[in-house]
């Protein structure tokens, strides 16, 4: 097998190891002697594999034994040879004819490559659930591997990722001094007149020139600033009306270093915010440090989530969606890991170095109000990564 050369690893050798017999154990109590990876967050943090090349079909093989395959379109095994600790053997790429053919379809060279290693009989998971496995894709594995036992592994992977390592701890530091950055060049330049394009664009640059001696990546969500009664919704972008006054505009951002997220919201007024607009922001406040405060290794996230809204309720408002979730390495569309979310009757277990994005967002009927926090997990409690204040930022 050839050594591999010219290979950009983001982490040491040792730290893959650790991720992948973390993953098997998972295997073994699933009864699974192969998964099929196809999410391209979990693809790169088993393997180091970096690339834009999640719209055609692409996995990472892993068995009980030996490393990883790593399997794509033929073009991007290139990619795959400069980005993760394989050796040449185990990275395939196939042929271009399968990309967008209606009469071929990828999973018939991946079942065949299945097939030459051994697997054709094993128990294999597959990631149902997930924005790149397809039906199509599901169907064609099945039809061309009959004597395979296929069954959902979707979020074994994601799991193993939620307890980040020092070093992975380190890279969503580095994004959080990036949009903490972002959010300053926010408050700097808006201003009633100026075109929400004009503005996300000086976002997006400061994003990818990034802070203190780190550079940007880019980032898994794009920006969200809604204003006035676009803000209650939560996923509007931008277009090129100006900023108004008396209007109140949130900012959902993120910071990205090496893939890694930092995520960071909040809210400016521009002009004198009327009075529900200030006691929605005492609201958020207040329940946002009692959910903060209760974040604590060995407590569940349905008590954070029962503190935060049992706060928030006092203070006359409701909010029905989760006030956060477990958040890390990603790619498009989300920064989000797909593992525990901070809402009633969660009950996984806060541990050290779990990161999340605590999210208290309020959209009401005339507006929306944000104030979240990328947080980690530590002995003593919640850090907060960021250093931009949490406070509704006014500008008359």
């Amino acid at each position: 097998m050839a050594a591999m050369t010219n290979v950009t690893l983001y982490f040491p050798l040792a730290e893959y190891h650790r991720r992948i017999a973390r993953t098997r154990a998972a295997m073994i109590e699933k009864g699974l002697d192969l998964i099929i990876v196809s999410d391209p967050s979990n693809m790169a943090w088993l393997t180091g594999y970096d690339g834009w090349s999640f719209y055609t079909h692409q996995a990472v093989l892993l068995g009980l034994e030996g490393e990883p395959v790593w399997w794509g379109r033929g073009m991007d095994a290139q990619g795959a040879k400069r980005t993760v600790f394989m050796t040449q053997d185990n990275i395939l790429g196939y042929e271009d004819t399968y990309v967008q053919n209606p009469d071929r379809h990828p999973m018939q060279d991946l079942s065949k490559t299945i097939a030459s290693r051994g697997w054709a009989k094993a128990r294999i998971g597959v990631e149902m659930d997930n924005y790149w496995y397809s039906a199509a894709a599901n169907q064609s594995l099945r039809t061309h591997l009959k004597d395979a036992a296929f069954s959902d592994s979707t979020g074994l992977v994601n799991w193993q990722r939620i307890i980040k390592s020092d070093h992975e701890v380190e890279f969503i530091r580095r994004a959080a001094k990036i949009v903490d950055a972002m959010h300053a060049k926010v408050v700097e330049l808006v201003e009633p007149g100026l075109k929400k394009n004009v503005l996300v664009a000086e976002i997006q640059k400061q994003a990818i020139l990034g802070a203190d001696g780190h550079w940007g990546d880019y980032c898994a969500f794009v920006p969200m600033l809604p204003s006035g009664i676009d803000a209650t919704a939560p996923h509007l972008t931008w277009d090129d009306r100006p900023f108004l006054n008396n209007e109140g505009t949130f900012f959902e951002l993120g910071g990205c270093y090496r893939r890694y997220h930092a995520p960071l919201s909040r809210t400016v007024y521009l002009g004198k915010p009327p009075q529900k607009f200030l006691e929605a922001e005492k609201a958020v406040s207040e329940a946002t440090q009692a959910g903060l405060d209760k974040c604590t290794p060995g407590t569940t996230c349905g008590e954070v989530a029962d503190a935060f809204f049992g706060t928030l309720q006092k203070r006359g408002f409701t909010k029905d969606s989760r006030a956060g979730y477990s958040i890390g390495l990603s790619y498009p569309p989300d920064w989000g890991e797909r593992t525990l979310s901070i809402r009633r009757g969660d009950k996984t277990v806060l541990q050290p170095n779990m990161t999340l994005h605590f999210m208290p967002a309020l959209w009401l009927d005339d507006g929306g109000l944000e104030l979240s926090e990328t947080i980690l997990i530590t002995s003593k409690g919640a850090e907060c990564l960021c250093q931009t204040p949490r406070k509704l930022v006014v500008k008359a």
